[in-house]
């Protein structure tokens, strides 16, 4: 017997309000959207779609599409493997009703053929399914829960220590709590920096920019995007006369943020 389920996907009118969508840019909300609503999504939020698809389907090139896949990774937001070409959308299950028993049963189907298992514990709600799982496929999912579990008690607790000593050094008024942070932060964490790298991000890019036209620039958004790594790795200034690579390179974080 071959389950059917009707092929549109449920988008809420409060998508456009949510603040996490709110903080995206155009091209990043477009994006999100396409991976919510494309037409290889499954009932159960993992699916297979090679770059290629996203690429055609989009309209955008190869460049864009990796970088947009990285970034909402670090947001939080999806899985992608490589190997497999399969996507999980982090809270489908949350926002994808189940309660209809031939849903359920569509969604546990589809599961057991999802090629790369280490994206299931991913989903969002996974405890309202009673889907009969191996015992090895069951430790597996139990180690990764926990696995993320204590990595994001280890994210949660950085937050605010690293703002604290960028608002101190720079005398600026910065939350810890707000989402665009977070990711940021988060996404440098997950590339194995702590603490003491932020510090010293904040440490070289103050002394260069404060008291110059690029002091504004001291702020989450471009201290801890994507050229963070070139800032710690940089040699320290005490100079207060930014040259122009510095500036392009502030330009180009702009962009890419």
């Amino acid at each position: 017997m071959v389950l059917e389920v009707a092929r549109y996907r449920q988008v809420f009118t409060e998508f456009w309000q949510d603040s996490f969508v709110i903080d995206l840019t155009p091209e990043e909300k477009f994006f999100y959207l396409y991976l919510l609503t494309n037409s290889k999504t499954s009932q159960c939020g993992v699916y297979e779609i090679p770059v290629k698809v996203m690429i055609l389907e989009t309209g955008y090139n190869r460049e864009t599409i990796l970088r947009l896949i990285e970034r909402f990774e670090g947001y939080g937001k999806i899985k992608y493997s490589i190997a497999t070409k399969e996507i999980v959308v982090v809270n489908w299950l949350k926002y994808n009703s189940i309660n209809s028993l031939k849903v359920q049963k569509c969604i546990e189907k589809e599961l057991k053929q999802v090629k790369s298992k280490d994206l299931i514990p991913y989903l969002y709600g996974m405890d309202r399914l009673c889907i009969d799982w191996g015992e090895e496929e069951k430790r597996i999912e139990e180690n990764r829960i926990e696995e993320n579990r204590i990595e994001k008690n280890t994210m949660s607790s950085i937050y605010k220590p690293i703002i604290d000593y960028l608002n101190k050094k720079c005398e600026t008024h910065y939350r810890p709590t707000t989402n665009k942070t977070k990711s940021l932060i988060d996404a440098r964490t997950k590339e194995k920096f702590r603490v003491e790298a932020f510090k010293t991000v904040i440490d070289k890019k103050s002394n260069e920019w404060i008291g110059t036209k690029y002091e504004k620039y001291l702020r989450p958004q471009t201290l801890f995007g994507t050229k963070f790594e070139s800032y710690l790795n940089q040699k320290s200034k005490q100079s207060k006369n930014t040259n122009s690579n510095t500036f392009l390179e502030m330009m180009e974080e702009e962009e890419d943020d």
